[in-house]
């Protein structure tokens, strides 16, 4: 497998984790433990996952990752959108974030359809 650096669905991630990390240093400072807290885990999830995936020796494996990757996602989901009711991001923030998220999860389920290929030709 190729290294997690190349893989566009892993660049994509990353830089919304680190978009994550950058909308939440403003947040207040009674959210630091509870919801900047887990929309941060669940962001950096994504990515490290993906990377955890690609390490790992054969398809099966690759796949058990992407799929926690997506489940990942979906969390970040819904704290984006808890977020964003809470006004704790305004709605400009709130879309970029998940414009990123719903590319994440194209390049994601991309990945883990094109795994899902290989492994059945083998």
């Amino acid at each position: 497998m190729m290294p997690h650096e190349e893989v566009e669905g892993w660049k994509v991630a990353h830089r919304m984790a680190l978009e994550v990390y950058r909308v939440t240093e403003a947040w207040p400072r009674s959210e630091r433990y509870e919801l900047t807290s887990q929309i941060r885990r669940a962001a950096l999830s994504i990515p490290s996952n993906i990377a955890e995936g690609l390490a790992r020796h054969g398809p099966r494996e690759l796949r058990r990752y992407l799929n926690i990757s997506r489940g990942s996602l979906a969390e970040l989901s819904y704290f984006l959108l808890f977020a964003r009711d809470r006004g704790l991001l305004q709605q400009a923030e709130w879309a970029a974030l998940d414009s990123l998220r719903a590319e994440v999860g194209r390049l994601t389920w991309g990945l883990l359809r094109a795994v899902a290929r290989a492994d059945s030709t083998d």
